[in-house]
């Protein structure tokens, strides 16, 4: 337990996961990262669907009034609830791939592969495990996720004048 006493560089470090592994242990949970994408691509779909519906439902029914295509603060409290119901239902989807991607980059671990991995945990340790973490996660993305998406907004907003 030496080398929990003192601090490990970054090239100590890379020798050492070198020597374990070869240079494919600096890939290891590459394929959770790309499945991760997952997360991203169901984020997005939901959180645009949300916004057209805050967007319809805000548009006049009549299209002689005038079109006012101006936002005011309701608009990016909408835009942030929506980011943050679409975050949290994506987030809750594709969570596992997080649990997996952790798994692959234990140092001595039995994991091998993504596939390995998913159908190792929940024999050994149940379905749950593969949601272990999820509340902590939410708690930390959902508020980041809502403040990005609204900035983003802001900003498209602000540059199209």
């Amino acid at each position: 337990w030496s080398f929990i006493s003192r601090r490990m560089s970054a090239l100590e470090c890379m020798r050492r996961v070198y020597k374990a592994d070869g240079l494919l242990g600096f890939y290891r949970g590459m394929s959770a990262s790309y499945a991760g994408i997952s997360e991203t691509v169901i984020h997005f779909v939901i959180y645009e669907n949300i916004k057209r519906r805050l967007l319809e439902a805000k548009a006049p029914q009549n299209v002689d009034e005038e079109e006012d295509l101006s936002k005011d603060a309701s608009d990016f409290v909408g835009m942030m609830l929506a980011a943050a119901a679409s975050k949290t239902c994506a987030t809750s989807v594709a969570y596992p791939h997080e649990v997996i991607r952790t798994r692959l980059r234990e140092e001595g671990t039995k994991y091998r592969s993504f596939f390995q991995t998913l159908a190792t945990v929940p024999k050994e340790e149940g379905y749950r495990a593969l949601y272990r973490g999820l509340t902590t996660h939410l708690v930390r993305q959902i508020p980041n996720t809502a403040i990005m998406m609204c900035t983003y907004e802001l900003v498209v907003y602000l540059l199209n004048g």
